[in-house]
């Protein structure tokens, strides 16, 4: 027997964008229904374990305050409940993990507490209704509107379906685009199609950028924490990326602007010294001497590294027998080359392997270190009423400009390179290139037909080359503030969303809200922003070995 149930907006996905979502339509009134496959909520930080990827001015308040106040919580979460010391109190910005990636790397464990956290007082006051552990079946369409998505509880087999005014996609890979029958782009566009300078000759789907199966490691060098060699080791350490010098199991890879190679080894050596540049210090979430003598036995760092870069086929768009195959060979693709730091990887003493290195996963909430999902970069994208294109944020591809396009729709903002990791075709190279901090166009959330569908993370009108630049943290969380906005909008309006971009007035009063909620829609102009800007935003590290 399936039951039935009914909301104003329907939230398919619990990653950061679905949490935005669901916390702006809940704070503005809207009865809400969000639904996670998963037991935990946060996606790309969380449930895929990968610590904030951000934009330089981001400690200077420059972004929604509502995802301020995640990192502000997160921090708080710290200083409540775990030992720092004085002197990491005292610091400014308090980094737990101290990785180089950004000023906020933490643990998983504790992002997921946050997140309750912040959802509680909407459940409490009815507003909110979670569902962890439901996957989605199907939708039912009647013309160009969806009148309710059919889930199944994971664990088992009850069926339920909820009914909408409103359904936001925000699973991690547009997948109710699917069930829905919603328009939308898969893989690599033509460059014909999209003018782009770094678009594919030809159109390919299944041109994907790789994925990566993360996974959370401490170190404790006098002991042997090496893992069973997996099945197809030998098969894996030999392969060769066409655009890397070496073998894709090797320290030196490549920079891809320049193509130089360059060294990034797993530790640059033993020392005080909070920041690094090799692998263990970029996505450190805990660097023990931020904390009381004796509380982390070591430092624990994310392994989100290119060396595991997962391109041998692509996890979207196949069947589901074939995408199951391709996850489970990424899952033994990380586990090898971890097999390959602990055996087989030089030393800066001259010796082989370290042995030391043991998987965390207590830290990622499963039994063997990996994350509970894999690290998608990119899925599914909606055919938009307005499509991100390269000549709208890239820098080379705005020859003579100082800033990216101006949207008269911008209903947030955010910031980050074009970075596209490997893809699936592996016969050409990744793109990796500067981009000017950016706005977020409401034409991006409108699918070109379906009337009350809203897509709220990486599923948005990007293009494959956009998208990369697009799929990052705090910009998901954006464009998720701004899709549980206009849900909430919509539902008490009982207008579609296409409606209140057709209209001006009615555009000029949604982006007021967002500003008023205290999400910018327009970059500010400021000194510390000018030189970057011209330039074209970089990160701090700006090569693949650290890149996210």
């Amino acid at each position: 027997m399936t039951r039935r149930a009914k909301a104003d907006v329907l939230i398919v996905g619990g990653g950061l964008g679905g949490v935005s979502a669901a916390l702006t339509a809940a704070r503005l009134g809207a009865r809400v229904v969000l639904v996670e496959e998963l037991d935990w909520l946060g996606g790309q930080l969380t449930a895929q374990g990968v610590p904030l990827d951000e934009h330089p001015w981001v400690e200077l308040g420059v972004g929604s305050k509502s995802y301020l106040a995640l990192r502000d919580a997160i921090r708080e979460h710290y200083f409540r409940f775990y030992p720092v010391t004085p002197a990491a109190r005292a610091e400014h910005p308090f980094n737990p993990g101290m990785g180089n990636v950004g000023t906020l790397c933490c643990e998983p464990k504790v992002a997921v507490r946050v997140i309750e956290a912040l959802l509680g007082p909407y459940e409490s006051r009815g507003l909110l209704t979670v569902m962890r552990g439901w996957r989605a079946l199907a939708a039912d369409v009647v013309g160009d509107r969806i009148t309710g998505v059919a889930f199944a509880e994971v664990a088992s087999g009850q069926r339920r379906t909820i009914e909408a005014r409103i359904v936001v996609d925000a699973t991690e890979t547009g997948d109710l685009l699917e069930l829905a029958g919603v328009e939308h782009v898969l893989g690599g566009e033509a460059r014909i199609d999209t003018g782009e300078p770094n678009a594919l000759d030809v159109a390919d789907p299944f041109d994907q950028q790789a994925a990566t199966w993360c996974m959370a490691l401490d170190y404790l060098p006098d002991e042997d924490h090496t893992i069973e060699k997996p099945a197809r080791y030998q098969e894996f350490r030999e392969l060769k990326l066409d655009c890397w010098p070496n073998r894709q199991f090797h320290w030196t890879v490549s920079d891809h602007v320049t193509h130089k190679p360059l060294a990034r080894r797993l530790f640059a050596g033993d020392t005080d010294a909070p920041y690094l540049f090799d692998l263990w210090h970029a996505r450190r979430i805990a660097w023990r001497r931020n904390f009381a003598p004796g509380s982390y036995p070591s430092d624990i760092s994310i392994a989100n590294w290119p060396q595991m870069d997962y391109w041998l086929r692509p996890l979207v768009g196949v069947s589901a027998e074939a995408q199951a195959e391709a996850l489970q060979e990424c899952r033994q693709f990380s586990l090898a080359f971890l097999y390959w730091m602990q055996t087989e990887a030089p030393r800066l003493d001259g010796g082989q392997g370290y042995r030391g290195l043991r998987p965390r996963g207590d830290v990622l909430g499963t039994a063997d270190g990996l994350a509970k999902q894999v690290y998608f970069r990119e899925g599914r994208r909606i055919m938009a009423e307005f499509t991100v294109l390269e000549q709208h944020v890239g820098v080379s591809a705005r020859p003579g400009a100082d800033a990216a396009e101006r949207f008269h729709d911008s209903v947030g903002i955010g910031a980050y390179r074009i970075d596209l990791h490997p893809p699936t075709s592996r016969a050409r190279d990744t793109v990796d290139i500067d981009s000017f901090p950016f706005e977020i166009p409401l034409g991006a959330l409108i699918p070109v037909r379906t009337d009350n569908l809203i897509p709220a993370c990486k599923n948005i009108g990007t293009t494959r080359i956009t998208s990369g630049a697009y799929r990052v943290h705090p910009v998901e969380w954006s464009i998720g503030e701004a899709a549980g906005a206009l849900a909430a909008t919509c539902s008490r309006l009982n207008l579609p969303p296409r409606a209140i971009r057709a209209n001006a007035r009615r555009l000029e009063d949604f982006q007021q809200l967002m500003m008023d909620l205290g999400a910018p829609i327009r970059w500010p102009v400021f000194g510390a922003l000018t030189p970057s800007t011209r330039r074209g935003y970089r990160p701090p590290v700006t090569d693949h070995a650290t890149a996210g």
